[in-house]
């Protein structure tokens, strides 16, 4: 299946991390989203009910990071995937990435993230 709904860059602030200041407060995080579904009739008939609404996604992945609090950005890009995957049963897999913008390394390092994939079984 080629149809992928791509969503980049959505920024929103998260309680994730192992170090004491991380979990004093949020942490700005970046999430990429891939959709894997088809979405050939919503193409044809231009109709938003045959696909998956992507506004609909990205409540649900800021909704996810904000409400919780995670050690692992393992732990938040698979719950995201869990929570997309559940919004529709026409969804096949979902693309998860999470970045944090500001890691507290001393390496000179622009983002750390980890991306995971979940399939429908």
């Amino acid at each position: 299946m080629s149809d992928v709904i791509e969503l980049r860059e959505l920024r929103c602030a998260a309680v994730v991390g192992v170090l004491s200041e991380e979990r004093d407060r949020p942490q700005p995080l970046a999430f990429d989203i891939d959709v894997v579904r088809p979405f050939e009739e919503a193409a044809m008939n231009d109709d938003i009910t045959a696909t998956t609404n992507y506004a609909d996604v990205l409540t649900l992945a800021a909704k996810v990071a904000s409400d919780g609090a995670f050690l692992l950005l393992e732990t938040l890009a698979y719950r995201v995937a869990h929570e997309i995957l559940g919004l529709d049963r026409s969804i096949t897999s979902v693309t998860v990435a999470v970045r944090k913008l500001r890691p507290p390394v001393a390496e000179d390092v622009a983002t750390v993230g980890v991306r995971c994939t979940v399939q429908r079984p």
